[in-house]
């Protein structure tokens, strides 16, 4: 069983043994919030692709107001959940069980940092490079040495995963950077791991929580935190979910999928009745029909489509607050099954589900977003190649050119094989959309630098 006690610290990766300054006013979770939204790689967010097309006329999400508002929604969550617990478990007052919100928050701010340019295309297309590209040579490659890439690392590659991409850029000591990377706490940290195994136990799924370079960061955060740990016989590493990785990923459910339908209606994929149809579902009749009062004789409908938005994420968010409390036992002893979104009321349950179904048919299959993922394969496809031939033949020529484009932070000349090829991905997946289609039309002679 889970113990709050141990649950929420603020000791910080990488500078264990640091102690808060008598002089900052900021607590160690809104340092954590800071120096986030402060940093180059949230910066990057305003330029990566969410689901829909970066905004021409009309603006849609991208993954950086995505963030904010995973942020915001993850804040009430936090500070909701930390008043019913903090009644119901006077014994907890002197924890730090009423920083919940900004430790929640502030992993909702990262949670998606890791994630490569061309939303989930991205991701996709990096998994499908080693296992159906190019890249799936290096399966049996060797260096000169006899080195090879191990099972687990292979398994890394082939199932690349945002998720785990994130806990890497925010513990990850880069070249000339200070160890313990965004030197976060360990909480914050901990609350981001929404898949706690190492990829060689995801079975047929491509979602994990850290990298095989990374499995001894995560198991020091776990071992501090008292969050279980178990080592397979097949190898690997295996924990259980920090019970704030539910309220991260209730936060992170709730805004995708409202936001989405909201931005399909911008984009006129859907009606203005079809979306207050759907946003109206999440409510009785009786509730339905206030929410409709408020705008009799409106003919700005995006004014009154966005309210009835809001009142939505507030319903799923205060359902959300309930089944964590009710189930805080079974989460503490990391037997609770599934999301908090699963566990919803029947009625906010079918409603989700049904615009679950929408985005599905209309939004996610729609030929703006299918564009973005044949673009996006075709332009991760030819950077990973280039790169990758570049680190596993830096003596030719056009290799040494192309690595010296590279920031140095990224250990390109590593001399262990598995490190240069993440340092491969380090650099691709951190690029914007815009970067990546940049550098792919100067790779290929489609444009030049301006002089």
């Amino acid at each position: 069983m889970m113990d709050w006690n141990r649950l929420i610290s603020c000791k910080r990766f990488g500078k264990e043994d640091a102690h808060r300054s008598r002089s900052e006013r900021r607590t160690e979770y809104q340092r954590d919030f800071d120096r986030l939204i402060f940093s180059a790689p949230f910066r990057r967010m305003q330029n990566k692709t969410q689901v829909f097309p970066l905004p021409g006329s009309i603006f849609v999400h991208n993954r950086l107001t995505h963030s904010l508002e995973v942020s915001s929604v993850g804040r009430s969550l936090g500070a909701d959940v930390a008043r019913e617990l903090l009644e119901a478990h006077p014994d907890l007052r002197a924890t730090d069980l009423g920083a919940l919100g900004a430790i929640v928050s502030a992993a909702c701010l990262a949670h998606d940092m890791g994630n490569p340019p061309f939303g989930h295309s991205g991701e996709r297309a990096i998994r499908s490079y080693f296992r159906e590209g190019r890249g799936a040579r290096l399966r049996a490659y060797a260096t000169a040495a006899g080195e090879r890439l191990t099972d687990a690392e292979w398994a890394d590659l082939t199932r690349f995963d945002g998720n785990a991409n994130t806990f890497r850029l925010l513990t990850h000591q880069f070249a000339g950077r200070r160890r313990g990377g965004f030197v976060m706490t360990y909480s914050a940290l901990a609350a981001i791991v929404k898949y706690p195994y190492s990829s060689s136990l995801a079975g047929g799924s491509c979602k994990f929580g850290f990298f095989e370079s990374e499995r001894e960061s995560y198991r020091r955060i776990a071992d501090e935190l008292g969050i279980p740990l178990a080592a397979p016989a097949g190898g690997g590493l295996r924990g259980v979910r920090h019970p704030l990785v539910y309220l991260v990923e209730a936060a992170d459910d709730i805004c995708y999928q409202i936001m989405d339908i909201e931005d399909a209606f911008k984009l006129r994929l859907l009606s203005g009745e079809e979306t207050k149809a759907l946003f109206l579902g999440f409510f009785d009749d009786e509730a339905a029909a206030r929410l409709l009062e408020a705008y009799p004789d409106s003919t700005d409908t995006s004014d009154h489509i966005a309210y009835y938005r809001s009142c939505a994420i507030n319903a799923l968010e205060r359902a959300c607050v309930r089944v964590f409390t009710d189930h805080e036992a079974d989460i503490l002893a990391g037997r609770f099954a599934g999301s908090l979104v699963d566990h919803l009321p029947p009625a906010l349950l079918a409603a989700y589900r049904r615009c679950e179904r929408v985005a599905r048919s209309r939004i996610y299959s729609c030929k703006e977003v299918t564009d973005i993922d044949l673009a996006g394969y075709h332009i991760i496809y030819t950077l990973l190649d280039l790169m990758t031939e570049a680190v596993l033949e830096p003596e030719r020529t056009y290799s040494r050119l192309l690595l010296r484009q590279v920031s140095e932070q990224y250990e390109l000349t590593a001399p262990r094989l598995a490190d240069r090829i993440m340092a491969v991905l380090d650099y691709v997946s951190g690029m914007t959309d815009v970067y990546a289609l940049d550098l792919y039309r100067k790779i290929n002679g489609h444009s030049l630098p301006s002089v």
